[in-house]
């Protein structure tokens, strides 16, 4: 059973790094194995419990763009056309990982989840933000240029799903790259971490349903214990909650940080988080698997 001291920092961890660009699998890989919590006997559940929790980083998102929530739900009843356009764009956006995800995820359990590949991403993911946000310095885009998350145009956000479509590999982050992606299609970093907040409804939805369901059916095909039986239902909802918590205060203060310092400073911390779980992974203390 997981502890309540432990659902609280797996909580915590996830709500805190889910819409921040520095990859929530590598952190919650390493508070995983500093807790003990990465025995083979409960790995299984352990990852689903990592997907599912982001429901409550869903719920956050929910309350702090509840206008915009509201928005969408009149542009779906045609009652309002901004509304309606930026649906489209969501569903646009949410596309490429609704046909590839069901399609690799097998695949990417099988063969990404080491440590090679998850340092590679984080490492190759950190130099890319560095780079971006130097060039965006260089070459400042005119206000006329600009694209909003109003007048988005739909090609940019089949592209920004294009990009989000990388962060299945372990290690890259989804936030990272819809993020990094929308600026380098020329919008300023607030609006496409507004874009990427509001896509990750559909892409983080979607992902906690499939996980839940894969381990619930899982679990009565072969006579195992499921998710809240091995972990407990207690914890499981109680992480949920502390998920919600500290996904909202993340949210507020990247929106903040981002219009101020840009996006370099997250790419030295993933070449930061990358060296230490690379030398952790060496020394036995961490397992990424």
């Amino acid at each position: 059973m997981l502890e309540a001291w432990q659902a609280i920092v797996l909580g915590l961890v996830e709500g805190v790094t889910e819409y921040l660009p520095v990859s929530s699998t590598g952190h919650l890989i390493l508070a995983a194995s500093l807790l003990g919590l990465d025995a083979p006997a409960t790995r299984e559940s352990l990852d689903a419990f990592s997907i599912v929790i982001q429901g409550g980083a869903i719920l956050a998102v929910v309350g702090l763009y509840r206008e915009r929530v509201a928005q969408l739900l009149r542009g779906a009843i045609g009652r309002d056309p901004t509304g309606l356009r930026l649906l489209g764009n969501l569903a646009l956006g949410f596309l490429p990982a609704a046909l590839l995800g069901p399609l690799l995820d097998g695949w990417i359990e099988a063969n990404l989840f080491r440590v090679g590949p998850v340092l590679a991403a984080l490492s190759v993911g950190g130099a890319w933000m560095i780079w971006l946000d130097r060039r965006r310095a260089g070459h400042p885009p005119h206000d006329a240029s600009v694209p909003t998350i109003d007048t988005l145009h739909w090609r940019q956000a089949l592209a920004i799903g294009g990009f989000q479509c990388v962060a299945m590999w372990p290690g890259t982050s989804r936030s990272m790259m819809t993020i990094a992606g929308g600026t380098l299609l020329g919008m300023r970093p607030r609006e496409s971490a507004e874009f990427s907040f509001l896509l990750g409804l559909p892409t983080l939805g979607a992902a906690c349903l499939y996980k839940l369901a894969k381990n619930l059916l899982g679990a009565a095909r072969h006579g195992t214990p499921n998710l809240f039986e091995q972990l407990g239902i207690p914890s499981t909802l109680l992480g949920l909650v502390v998920a919600s918590v500290s996904a909202a205060l993340a949210v507020r203060w990247l929106v903040g940080f981002l219009n101020r310092h840009g996006l370099a400073a997250f790419g030295w911390y993933r070449l930061a988080l990358c060296a230490l779980l690379g030398a952790l992974a060496w020394a036995g203390i961490v397992t990424i698997a």
